[in-house]
Parts: structure tokens; C-alpha cells; sequence
């Protein structure tokens, strides 16, 4: 039977088990072998990464062609207008082609644990959240998007995966999913 994990990957965690220091990689939060994640998340990202010992599992949470939605909590440096919000909407073009349409909206500072280190604050520039759901999963792709539209990301947290969310998950924690319900609906 596959094994599927749900992982809160702390900020300045590697998603890979080896070449990382002490505390740096998926080997020193979970010591479950033969499981590996099903996509990535920046040392500078955080939140939630799955790990599952199914490749077909794995192709599925991963690959664009599934579409599963990915909700990210982001922070961003200034203020979003209105056109910067239906920019990200109607996808962006980035170095690697257009974006598709994102699921974009301003939200209230979420309750989330404190960074490690603290996000850098600027008395000078104010700083706004925002929900970003996506289908595709790109190298940066949410950071490289708000940037595209004048927002730089200072924080960003990967709260959902399909079905499956953070919640109740603290940083650096993990809990083990029942395989059988691992094949969410789109």
C-alpha cells in the first residue's frame, strides 16, 4: 500500500534528504524510508510538501497535466492594485512562457507561526497577503508572478495541496495520510 506524508517544511529546509548541513533537510524532520516528494519547495519557502513511495502518486500531486490546485499564503512588499491583481488573474508571461490564470485575492494577515528569521520590515513600504491558487508548479513560480506585477514576495507558505492542507500541522511536523484516500478529485 502507498504511504502518502504531509509535511510542514520549516523556512530554510531543502526538499531533498541528502546535501544538505545539520537541520537542513527532509532527513532531520522525517525519518521515514523510501518516501520522497511529490514537487519542491524553496529552502526559502515554507509549508506543505508531500512525500509518498508511489511514482504514480507522486507524477499525479506533481505534474501540471493533473491540475491540482496549490493554495500559497503570500506576503507581499507594497500595494497590490487592482490592476496588478488582474494581471495574476489572467496569468503572467515569465521567462519560461505565460502563466496560467491564478485564483488571486487579498486577504487579512493569516495566523501562521513565527519565522525563522523574521521577515524584514520597512517602515517606508507597506506590506499586504495574498491567496494565490495555481495548477502548474514552476521553479518559483508564485515569487517570480508577484514580482512580474511590481510585488516582491517576502514570505511564502504552501498551505494546501488539493485536498490536502497544513491544517493542524506545526512547523517541522508530519503526519502520515491513509493511502487509500491519496488520490484526491480534482
Amino acid at each position: 500500500m502507498a504511504r502518502l506524508i504531509l509535511f510542514n517544511k520549516p523556512y530554510g529546509v531543502l526538499s531533498q534528504f541528502t546535501g544538505g548541513g545539520p537541520g537542513e533537510t527532509l532527513a532531520d524532520f522525517v525519518p521515514v524510508k523510501g518516501v520522497y516528494p511529490a514537487g519542491r519547495l524553496d529552502k526559502d519557502s515554507e509549508g506543505l510538501l508531500l512525500l509518498t513511495d508511489d511514482g504514480r502518486l507522486q507524477a499525479q500531486i506533481s505534474s501540471p497535466k493533473f491540475n491540482k490546485e496549490k493554495t500559497y499564503l503570500v506576503q507581499v512588499e507594497g500595494e497590490p492594485n487592482e490592476e496588478a491583481l488582474a494581471q495574476l488573474r489572467k496569468g503572467v508571461t515569465l521567462k519560461d512562457g505565460p502563466t496560467r490564470p491564478a485564483g488571486v485575492a487579498l486577504i487579512d494577515p493569516p495566523e501562521l507561526w513565527p519565522r525563522d528569521p523574521p521577515v524584514r520590515f520597512r517602515k517606508s513600504v507597506p506590506d499586504h497577503w495574498l491567496s494565490v491558487i495555481i495548477t502548474e508548479g514552476r521553479n518559483r513560480q508564485v515569487r517570480r508572478m508577484t514580482a512580474a506585477v511590481g510585488l516582491p514576495t517576502l514570505r511564502l507558505v504552501r498551505w494546501r495541496v488539493a485536498d490536502w492542507t497544513l491544517e493542524g500541522l506545526a512547523p517541522g511536523r508530519w503526519r502520515e495520510v491513509r493511502a487509500s484516500s491519496a488520490v484526491p478529485r480534482r
